[in-house]
């Protein structure tokens, strides 16, 4: 969507969806405008394409509507410039990994149909298309950004408009930082066209010796790194010029005696699906480290170029590297690789940031006593971060059971994780002192594979127990095991959530998590660690946990059904989902049933989500809305009703399939009355948000909430951080309380 006015992409993202009609998933077959129900509608109707959105289309909107972040004024500039930076990141990613696979697909002769009638070739097609208009908007937003950031002296200086000063600082910089790191690649009939690295960002100059009309083209890789940033520092600390520019300007030290007739910036997008060729190996890590050099070296699916390339030059990319012009080729009418503007995002000018947030202590935490303690005295605790210090909660957990004397063992799984999260450190330490510990590496996590062989080589290295899990599937659930002796023998304690043991994420991302030593849902967790820790497919049973591939999807069409069965007009049924994306089609269709039967369901689906909330006989009593704030919504919460006996459960399972049958993935019950009401409360919050929430029409568009002439400033993430506040200052009050007695 192409806009004069940058804000108005902050209310509606409609527009992606005038671009799918090639496969009827604009149009419905059936008239949304009609006051009668839609004729007998039964069961295998449910499966029918009109009924169901493209996963990859529905992605889309999704970073749309981060992108309308980047456009809406009511966010403090820099952290604009953050969202923008990041829908530049997420589309680099989608475009690797599903536009890599779409492509994969029709290489390989694939035409099957998705659910919503889709064959890859459409998809890819209706993608690009959508691509194309969005990086539109990008530009006009980052131009508008430009213009504010100028206007409070951050200012990206073009070259030629440098000082006569500038030009020779930055000539001598360019001699002694930058110049050495370049290495001139020649092409031509003698030279073989050089390998581009993914994501990187390169020049192709076309140079002429002088009285010459041959010309001749080299390659040269923009180096980057802390001391040759993309935004170059002037004398000014927030004055800037781009890298490219100052090479650019400065081709004369690289190319002496020749003219440079033309200069253009472009980077390529290498694929990074996966592929079937390691379907033989017997050796994992033999796996991983394969997908890593095939993903190095694998095909180009992407081209980006600046609007001065010419077309000769396009030529000479598109069949060096195999690519289609019409299709793969994508011209930017600014800068490439825009998702380096994060580096302007971290500026430390506090004015134009968010008011810094501080997690508080979680409010049952006793910091004067052992955590161990803490949770009997709770039974259990419910954690949400980043409200609730990730680091006084999870990562004291973890802590206090590597030098507690009377712990004996931990377990854990590892999914992701970071060089600034102490776990680690902390179970190293346990192993140092004699303890039991095992840990879970998931080695395929995308993009993190290499990162986590190097952490299986450190815990093996430190006399861990370090296992892969179970072949075929990725381990994502996120759960600790702490074995405990106490005075009537051994105790469990765990903890299990919804979020990667990352303190980075930790602050940027939304999840919940318990703590607890209920001993019918510990020992779920030794059978799981065990079934984990051995690989062997066979039989187990759990009396609290769900997990998949084999309980959670099955048990979730079950509890769906039940809210049918009991809906009534004196106990309506009611199912409220908190997920991160809802693809799987199973689980669509039986909550389009859900909704015949006249259950109400509310959905608040983060990003992906394949229903069509709203259309009648069918989904007329769905809602469906997604929220997107300053933080990234991450928590799995599931809600039914049940006729009064309400069930709350956490997890780590989005409502996709590859979670619910290819990975193993764990939900747990939420049973204690107050850990109940905080989920309830943080549902009711986003269900009500008038700020950060968007809500979803049944041709996949969505509009976001706003009150006529109200200016909203704050929304559920607001709300959440004021509800932490406000927890742990009562439960300061009541110690104080305590020790003011005589």
């Amino acid at each position: 969507m192409a806009t004069d006015n940058p804000n108005s992409i902050v209310r509606n993202t409609g527009p992606i969806s005038a671009t799918v009609k090639s496969f009827n998933q604009a149009t419905l077959k059936i008239d949304l405008n009609a006051d009668t129900d839609i004729p007998s509608v039964n069961q295998a109707d449910l499966f029918s394409p009109e009924l169901y959105l493209n996963r990859e289309l529905s992605w889309l909107k999704f970073n749309q509507r981060v992108l309308s972040e980047a456009a809406d004024k009511r966010i403090p500039l820099l952290e604009r410039v953050k969202f923008l930076a990041i829908v530049c990141s997420n589309l680099d990613e989608f475009t690797m990994k599903r536009i890599g696979g779409l492509k994969q697909q029709i290489a390989s002769g694939i035409t099957k149909l998705t659910i919503d009638g889709a064959t890859p070739q459409q998809q890819l097609t209706e993608c690009n298309t959508v691509i194309s208009t969005f990086q539109q908007d990008v530009n006009e937003i980052y131009q508008s950004l430009v213009i504010e950031l100028s206007q409070h002296k951050i200012v990206i200086k073009k070259y030629e408009d440098l000082a006569t000063q500038d030009h020779i600082n930055i000539r001598n910089y360019f001699k002694e930082s930058v110049l050495p790191l370049i290495t001139p690649l020649a092409i031509d009939t003698t030279h073989s066209f050089p390998f581009i690295s993914n994501l990187s960002l390169n020049l192709l100059v076309t140079l002429q010796h002088p009285g010459s009309h041959k010309p001749l083209i080299a390659r040269i890789k923009i180096p980057r790194s802390k001391e040759v940033p993309r935004f170059v520092h002037l004398g000014d600390p927030h004055h800037f010029v781009l890298i490219e520019d100052i090479i650019i300007n400065n081709l004369d030290l690289v190319f002496p005696g020749l003219e440079v007739k033309n200069c253009t910036t472009f980077r390529i997008i290498r694929n990074a699906a996966p592929g079937d060729d390691d379907k033989d190996m017997k050796d994992l890590l033999e796996i991983i480290e394969s997908t890593l050099h095939n993903r190095k070296f694998a095909p180009v699916v992407k081209l980006e170029v600046c609007t001065s390339v010419k077309t000769s030059e396009i030529a000479l990319l598109t069949n060096a590297l195999e690519l289609d012009k019409s299709e793969d080729v994508f011209e930017c009418k600014n800068r490439v690789g825009l998702s380096d503007l994060m580096e302007l995002a971290r500026l430390d000018l506090p004015r134009f940031h968010d008011i810094p947030h501080q997690a508080v202590d979680n409010a049952e935490l006793d910091n004067g006593r052992n955590i161990f303690e803490s949770i009997r005295n709770a039974g259990t605790i419910l954690l949400q971060h980043p409200y609730e210090s990730f680091e006084t909660s999870v990562e004291r957990f973890v802590h206090e059971a590597s030098i507690d004397p009377k712990v004996v063992a931990i377990k854990k799984t590892l999914y992701r994780t970071s060089s600034d999260t102490r776990i680690v450190e902390y179970l190293i330490n346990a192993a140092r002192r004699g303890k039991h510990v095992v840990v879970i590496v998931e080695l395929q996590a995308r993009f993190d594979e290499a990162a986590n062989i190097k952490w299986t080589n450190r815990l093996e290295n430190a006399g861990i127990h370090v296992k892969h899990g179970v072949p075929g599937l990725k381990t994502h659930c996120k759960t600790i095991l702490v074995i405990r002796r106490e005075n009537k023998g051994l105790r469990r304690y765990a903890h299990i959530g919804t979020g990667n043991y990352h303190a980075g994420t930790a602050r940027l991302y939304s999840d919940i998590g318990i703590l607890t030593y209920d001993k019918y849902l510990t020992k779920d967790l030794t059978t799981l660690f065990n079934h984990l820790t051995t690989g062997w497919n066979i039989p187990r049973h759990y009396s609290r946990i769900f997990t998949a591939p084999h309980l959670i999807k099955s048990s979730l069409l079950m509890k769906i059904d039940r809210e049918i069965d009991l809906h009534s007009p004196e106990s309506p049924g009611l199912i409220r989902l908190k997920t991160n994306a809802l693809e799987d089609v199973e689980v669509t269709a039986a909550l389009y049933r859900a909704s015949q039967a006249g259950v109400v369901v509310q959905l608040i689906v983060r990003d992906i989500c394949r229903l069509r909330p709203g259309i009648p006989g069918i989904s007329d009593n769905i809602k469906v809305i997604s929220i997107v704030g300053r933080f990234l919504e991450h928590s799995r919460i599931y809600y039914f009703r049940n006729g009064g006996e309400e069930e709350l459960y956490i997890g780590s399972a989005d409502l996709m399939k590859r979670n619910l049958e290819r990975r193993v993935e764990v939900i747990v019950p939420v049973e204690d009355a107050n850990a109940k009401q905080l989920l309830q409360d943080v549902l009711e919050e986003q269900l009500l948000d008038q700020r950060n929430a968007w809500e979803m029409d049944s041709a996949g568009n969505y509009t976001q909430r706003s009150i006529p002439h109200a200016n909203i400033s704050s929304g559920c993430q607001d709300a959440a951080v004021h509800a932490a506040i406000k927890r742990s200052a009562n439960t300061s009050s009541k110690k104080d309380a305590k020790l003011s007695r005589p």
